[in-house]
């Protein structure tokens, strides 16, 4: 496992044009619309949101979305995006949790799609969002199941190869998350690392802020 950042600035421009990656961000706003409920009442944060595969497919279902990345490149083609589209509930923020950046608050909703593995330190993430959540705000996590390192073709940047679920949500609930389940939200068939077809699943998890502490809105 790679400690070396990727450069996601310069893939941005050709981000998009790979189908099963779009495809994977239909089968997550699908998942986390059957699992989360998001309404037009939300607030809702996409962290690590890339170009805006997910965050635009949930933006017409809620209030408003911040689309948050490290990458300006990423940000850059979101916002060109929202711009086409007119959107006027969506914007983008860049923040780098590595220099200390810390998540604006309070949400209703924060979805996060194949961004947990580039994340070294899952636990003190999932203490933010759970500080970012408004009372009773919902988390839903998109990711890999446990793999041996054959999804990417260079592990640069990836610190985890997917993630035992028992594991995970045992890191939800010490992080003071409740109600925590998880649901396959997608499989992806691709060329493995090795060059081998292979299809590797992805896991939606969800669970809910513990009432009684946070930010009101």
């Amino acid at each position: 496992m790679s400690r070396q950042k990727r450069d996601f600035d310069t893939e941005a421009a050709a981000w998009d044009e790979n189908p099963a990656r779009v495809k994977l961000a239909e089968d997550v706003a699908a998942a986390i619309v059957r699992q989360a409920s998001p309404d037009a009442g939300m607030t809702a944060l996409d962290f690590g949101c890339g170009t805006g595969l997910l965050t635009l497919r949930l933006a017409p279902r809620v209030r408003s979305i911040v689309g948050v990345d490290s990458s300006q490149g990423m940000l850059d083609v979101l916002a060109a995006k929202v711009a086409r589209e007119k959107r006027t509930n969506v914007r983008t923020l860049r923040l780098d949790l590595d220099k200390g950046d810390r998540l604006p608050r309070p949400y209703d909703l924060i979805v996060s799609s194949m961004t947990l593995h580039h994340i070294e330190r899952i636990d003190s993430l999932l203490r933010q969002f759970h500080e970012a959540l408004s009372r009773s705000g919902r988390l839903c996590l998109a990711d890999l199941d446990s793999e041996d390192g054959q999804f990417h073709g260079d592990n640069q940047g990836v610190f985890h190869f997917g993630f035992d679920r028992t594991s995970l949500r045992q890191a939800l609930v010490d992080a003071g998350f409740e109600g925590v389940q998880d649901t396959t939200a997608a499989e992806v068939t691709k060329p493995a690392r090795d060059g081998k077809l292979q299809s590797f699943s992805i896991f939606l998890m969800t669970g809910v802020k513990k009432g009684g502490s946070g930010d009101d809105r």
